[in-house]
């Protein structure tokens, strides 16, 4: 759940002595109202909008050893094709009986592959999500168990192979945990087209095995004796299902066998590195890793589509420090402190997270498809003028209009530093300092000044406003900096 920030402001404006000609825009009385706008999660919070529009479920037939009909759901790029295949392999839920997991489909490892021009397809094997039958128990007999799975996914592949919009010949097969342990048991299969296979963070745990670990390290080795097909393992350290010395057992049985393989083991991830494919913020530690395996096997591996991925974070603007809470724009403004709380609870979100604030509100996001966008929509719903604040852990805030850096010609609160004013400008200045950001205050060498606050861009405004009256109108402040240079 989010939350969206609205708040009213009335502006209320002075106008010195027209043969003073000083303008004065000051900050009255603030009418606030919290609007709490919740957001419950739904697919266009967690995928990109052009994955939703080109998607299709379908229903299929699983092995013919052993029929079952399963569920599969299939997204495709822009185009005709015909387009390499990805086929996305789902992992087991634990505390979820098989046939009440929801159908596999929004996943980050999807989103990439779209974004390389593949089709992709998400299976769901026999007794999960809507599929058919049951998978057989095989006791402590792993390598069995990722047998009979991994020949509902050769169905799958079959059947993509036969949609005019497939080319056959480039395949690559992933999977995560479970589905990762299936994707690895295809490889003994040997199917036509199939050039390699990735897992993210493979394996199973038997539930009537006395030592489940210990079974599927065995596995591992008696599997990468039958396959030659090259793979990608990707582990982490703070895995909760996996420990490293099992994974890293396993890696070594399975190589160790003949099978050719590369372990990408890339420390820790968040609180559990088993969900490493839940987060955008692994987007980083396994894309390029990918994109090199791709390329090894002459496969797509560039960037094709990037509106399946989602928007790189913009550099940070230094504007402020992070936990600045008097640097914050507009929500300084609201009473009671409802604004800097606002941000104090952004803060404790976790990554990735985006803050976008607005003349009248803000909006914020945390985790889903892409944080940055699903704040501005937020933001954007409830208030004109919405631009980043904060992504992740930095302030990426700009005015529209650039100002100078900090001169540190004088402490911003010395108003008897300001050059050129008279008393009535220096108490105008006075008045600047109690008025809430974004904030400007501009000086002209006759005595005329300018101060504005809010609006979309004080900077700009209160240039306008001074030189629509005099000559030689520069910044003095704005914000909580003096830019003035002599």
């Amino acid at each position: 759940m989010y939350q969206s920030l609205f708040f009213t402001a009335v502006i209320g404006v002075r106008n010195m002595p027209r043969m003073r000609t000083k303008t004065l825009l000051l900050l009255g009385a603030l009418l606030l109202a919290l609007a709490s706008v919740a957001f419950a999660d739904n697919d266009a919070d967690k995928a990109p909008d052009e994955a939703l529009l080109h998607e299709q479920v379908v229903q299929i037939a699983g092995d013919p050893d052993a029929p079952a009909t399963l569920v599969m759901t299939i997204f495709t790029p822009p185009g005709p094709g015909p387009f390499p295949l990805a086929v996305m392999n789902h992992g087991s839920t634990g505390g979820i009986p098989p046939e009440q997991q929801p159908r596999y489909r929004l996943t980050f490892s999807a989103y990439y592959f779209l974004s390389r021009g593949y089709a992709v397809a998400l299976p769901m094997v026999r007794g999960y999500g809507g599929s058919s039958g049951h998978l057989r128990s095989h006791a402590c007999d792993d390598l069995a168990v990722g047998i009979d799975a991994a020949k509902d996914i050769r169905a799958a592949i079959n059947y993509m192979k036969q949609q005019p919009y497939i080319d056959g010949s480039r395949i690559i097969v992933a999977g995560q945990s479970f589905g990762g342990w299936n994707t690895l048991a295809l490889g003994a299969l040997d199917v036509p087209g199939v050039k390699g296979l990735v897992s993210f963070a493979g394996g199973m745990k038997s539930s009537g095995c006395r030592d489940p670990d210990a079974a599927l390290i065995a596995a591992a080795g008696e599997l990468g004796s039958e396959v030659s097909k090259p793979s990608i393992w990707f582990f982490g350290d703070n895995d909760r299902i996996f420990a490293t010395p099992v994974w890293h057992a396993m890696y070594e049985h399975y190589t160790a066998a003949g099978a050719p393989a590369e372990l990408v083991a890339y420390g820790r991830f968040g609180v559990d590195s088993h969900n490493l494919l839940g987060s955008g913020e692994g987007l980083s530690i396994w894309v390029p890793k990918l994109d090199a395996f791709l390329g090894r096997l002459q496969l797509p591996n560039t960037l094709v589509y990037p509106e399946y991925l989602p928007q790189p974070a913009p550099a940070p603007s230094h504007y402020a420090d992070l936990t600045d809470l008097q640097a914050l724009p507009y929500l300084n403004a609201m009473g009671g402190d409802r604004g800097i709380a606002y941000y104090q609870r952004f803060l404790e979100k976790p990554l990735p997270r985006a803050l976008a604030i607005g003349i009248h509100g803000a909006g914020e996001a945390s985790g889903g498809f892409d944080p940055i966008l699903l704040a501005m929509r937020r933001c954007q719903k409830i208030t004109p003028g919405c631009r980043l604040y904060a992504v992740d852990d930095d302030v990426v805030w700009v005015r529209p209009t650039p100002i100078p850096p900090p001169s540190h010609f004088a402490v911003l609160a010395d108003e008897s530093a300001v050059p050129y004013l008279k008393p009535p400008g220096r108490l105008g200045y006075e008045k600047f300092l109690m008025m809430t950001r974004p904030r400007a205050f501009v000086i002209a060498p006759d005595g005329g000044w300018a101060a504005v606050a809010r609006g979309f861009d004080p900077v700009s405004a209160a240039l306008a406003d001074c030189k629509a009256v005099h000559t030689g109108c520069r910044l003095y402040a704005a914000d909580g900096d003096v830019v003035w240079r002599p």
